[in-house]
């Protein structure tokens, strides 16, 4: 069987302790990415810092790894979430007491504070939140009517 020293030039045949210890970011992680490109995704992501030993077992972070190449490339990534681990899915359903609540993600993502306030117009099977311009004293502009 081939090992991956054999596909790599000298000076990249290593240890543990060659390899980086922190994670690249930055132009420096696409500079090493630029460097490593005949290697494959998961060669990249290990001699680029993103894995971890456990016991003699090494284990290779390929999505963090792909989310950093990612950022260093300047792609936001959507990782809105309501503080409890989960991600929005823009599906509410109605409470026993008839309260429908919209989860803090949505909020903050419209950049929303406490006091602000909505219009409400319910339709057959649909319900519009119109956002009040308190500058306009309550008064909805009439091309929104």
């Amino acid at each position: 069987m081939l090992g991956i020293d054999q596909f790599l030039p000298n000076n990249m045949t290593e240890t543990i302790a060659e390899l980086p210890k922190e994670p690249l970011t930055g132009k420096v992680l696409l500079k090493k990415v630029d460097e490593l490109r005949h290697l494959t995704r998961r060669e990249k992501a290990k001699y680029c810092g993103y894995y971890r030993v456990k016991g003699e077992r090494m284990r290779i972070n390929v999505s963090d790894f792909m989310d950093a190449v990612l950022l260093a490339k300047g792609v936001a990534i959507d990782n809105a979430r309501d503080g409890r681990g989960r991600e929005p899915t823009y599906r509410v359903s109605v409470h026993r007491n008839g309260q429908i609540v919209i989860g803090a993600a949505y909020t903050q993502k419209m950049g929303l504070k406490p006091g602000d306030e909505f219009e409400i117009k319910p339709g057959y099977k649909h319900i519009h939140l119109t956002q009040v311009d308190r500058s306009l004293n309550g008064v909805v502009p009439a091309d929104e009517e």
